[in-house]
């Protein structure tokens, strides 16, 4: 028997023992687990716009099709978090005959979402999709010229018509199902999001359904989980994409938290986001802004002079602030040296409109001070109208502006008549000229008094006095077209005003769209032109720059051309030495520089919000927008505790 003492006592003792033992037990559950993913929970992210063409085949400009396409199809290779290339349909591949031939082979158990087997009949049919101009994809001219051919069933051969060691990035094209399209003529191959059964991919992701308003606005389009995908399974159950009409209506679903993610094309807003709710990430991308100038035209900016004066008068600091908020870098190059780490080109155009001044003004552009603007006086070559030997008798229009010369001076040519003919008036007011300036036109022949005929000598002084000296005032002006959407328009009106600031006139042309596609584009249509351009994971400006890209659809926007560029742009798209390369784009930047045909600006971060309820984002580097889901399946919400292997102790 226990007194009451004694009891209190025990249980007390007991109770201290049994949370002693569970505080050990959790203490050695806790030092032996970590926090893992766990499947489950759903992803929501904000869009602004509709979805319209969610096909591999006609990937349009918008970012929204895009991003539906990544999560929902594959291709033969595909992005790290770093932007690097690695293989994703391909479980090997060879290059053969020094770059010219690429063999692949698929994975094995690799499924449509509809279960059916991906294979290499698959591959095939949607390069022929793309090659065939009945299907007009956008794609096609990266295929031209490219074989293709089936070994088996998961193997497949490309055969290029020349070297190109960046075909592997070519090869992230998405591929499309040959049992859902291969019946579909060109003309009624679905364009647009028409009904699920053309949403088949091999991604991540598949279809699960869509709701839409009354008039069939999308408000929502929900993937879910592929239970069979060929790679690591994704944690997240499902995925919801809400889209919006306008950027105030996706800013007011963050604040009230209806989305766990959106991107932002302008940081301009980003203090309407709290602080707290959303993480931002800033993704590098291959993409820069520049003015492009047309070496086509004839005119003041042919002459690089002019080009240096405009390049030294860009303020880059200022775009990045003002149009950034200082989210990028200021750019010299447009192979991006700091992105792929390649070395900064030597010649570099530092802010410096003193500088960008004394250049127009040894080129004879002085400041009108009536206009506040700057123009050059160009002195035009003579055109000389006595050419022959006129005497008594003589007739024509030389003769007509023979008289009307000598009767600007009535001493000379009192009757001041203006016939055409040759008369005894006019040879006696030759003579009267030929004594008035006797020294130059008497004397060195040995004369004293006139001739009345006009000949060499006096011919020469006639052209001297009576032709006046041709004068062209040559104004520093031009116009800048780009296109009228943001960020272009706002570095636009801060060109102009630096431009304006060392003299020039600039008229800003801001054209759709479309319109710049089809007349500006097409046709170079253009004397300044401000735009982006963005490179792949695989560095190759040839595209932009090569000479044989001059016309439509080379995207080689300044017409430019240089053998020595030309040589080095082929020399780094042939050879698979990344040091070889290296050197080429390294030594193409400067050739690019000294010639300056166009002033590079800015490389900009894509702007990416996820809530920190968010898990496994580790995206750093992306070639396009859409790629930001290239590691889709390591995002999750949920999580569990795991067991910690020991690591194997070394013999």
């Amino acid at each position: 028997m226990l007194t009451k003492k004694e009891k209190v006592c025990f249980f007390s003792l007991f109770a201290l023992a049994i949370i002693s033992g569970i505080f050990l037990n959790l203490n050695f559950y806790f030092k032996n687990t970590k926090i893992a993913p766990a499947t489950g929970g759903t992803y929501q992210e904000g869009l602004i716009g509709q979805p319209r063409f969610i096909n591999p085949l006609y990937l349009s400009t918008q970012d929204v099709d895009r991003d539906l396409v990544e999560a929902l199809f594959s291709g033969l290779m595909k992005y790290t978090d770093q932007g690097e290339l690695k293989k994703d349909l391909i479980r090997d591949y060879q290059i053969k005959e020094g770059g010219k031939i690429f063999e692949i082979q698929l994975k094995d158990n690799v499924f449509w979402h509809d279960g059916k087997p991906l294979t290499a009949d698959d591959v095939i049919f949607t390069v022929n999709l793309i090659q065939d101009p009945q299907y007009q994809s956008p794609l096609r001219v990266k295929w031209l010229g490219i074989g293709v051919e089936k070994i088996s069933e998961n193997r497949i051969r490309f055969r290029l018509p020349k070297k190109y060691s960046g075909f592997l990035e070519t090869l992230t094209l998405k591929i499309v199902p040959k049992h859902i399209f291969e019946d579909i003529a060109p003309k009624s191959l679905p364009w647009t999001l028409i009904s699920e059964e053309y949403l088949i991919g091999s991604g991540p992701f598949k279809f699960k359904n869509l709701s839409q308003d009354k008039v069939g606005y999308i408000k929502k389009l929900t993937l879910e989980r592929n239970k069979n995908y060929y790679g690591k399974k994704p944690y997240l159950k499902e995925i919801s994409f809400l889209f919006y009409q306008q950027k105030k209506e996706l800013l007011t679903a963050a604040k009230n938290k209806e989305i766990q993610g959106f991107s932002l094309s302008n940081p301009g807003d980003l203090e309407s986001i709290e602080k707290g709710d959303f993480h931002l990430n800033l993704l590098a991308l291959p993409r820069y802004f520049a003015i492009f100038f047309n070496l086509k035209e004839k005119g003041i900016l042919s002459k690089k002079q002019i080009r240096e004066a405009l390049a030294l008068a860009t303020n880059k600091d200022e775009i990045l602030e003002k149009v950034f908020s200082n989210k990028g870098e200021k750019l010299s190059s447009p192979i991006l040296p700091s992105f792929f780490g390649f070395k900064a080109p030597s010649e570099i155009y530092h802010f410096d409109p003193g500088r960008a001044q004394e250049i127009l003004k040894k080129e004879g552009f002085e400041i009108n001070p009536q206009t506040g603007q700057r123009e050059k006086i160009v002195i035009k070559k003579k055109a000389l109208p006595f050419k022959r030997n006129l005497v008594l008798g003589s007739q024509g229009e030389d003769v007509r502006e023979l008289q009307k010369c000598l009767s600007r001076d009535p001493e000379l040519y009192p009757e001041g008549i203006i016939s055409g003919y040759f008369g005894s008036k006019t040879k006696k007011a030759v003579i009267r000229f030929q004594e008035k300036y006797a020294q130059d036109i008497l004397i060195p022949i040995g004369l004293t008094k006139g001739t009345g005929d006009v000949k060499t000598m006096t011919r020469e002084k006639l052209n001297q006095i009576c032709v006046e000296t041709p004068k062209e005032i040559v104004p520093l002006e031009f116009t800048l077209t780009t296109v009228d959407k943001f960020p272009l328009s706002q570095i636009a009106e801060i060109l102009k005003n630096n431009w304006q600031n060392i003299g020039a006139k600039v008229e800003v042309k801001k054209v759709s769209l479309s319109e710049f596609q089809t007349d500006v584009l097409v046709k170079r249509n253009f004397e300044v032109l401000l735009f982006g351009e963005t490179l792949g994971a695989i560095p190759d400006p040839f595209p932009f720059w090569h000479s044989s890209q001059k016309e439509h659809p080379g995207l080689n926007l300044s017409s430019y051309q240089s053998k020595k560029a030309d040589r080095l742009l082929e020399a780094a798209r042939q050879t698979f030495d990344k040091k070889e390369i290296k050197d080429n784009l390294e030594k193409f930047q400067d050739v690019l520089n000294e010639d300056l045909p166009a002033i590079f600006l800015v490389r900009t971060n894509y702007l990416y919000f996820l809530s920190p309820k968010i898990k496994g984002f580790s995206v750093k580097k992306i070639t396009e927008p859409a790629k930001r889901f290239n590691t889709i399946e390591n995002w999750y919400i949920k999580t569990k505790r795991v067991w910690i292997t020991p690591s194997p102790q070394p013999k």
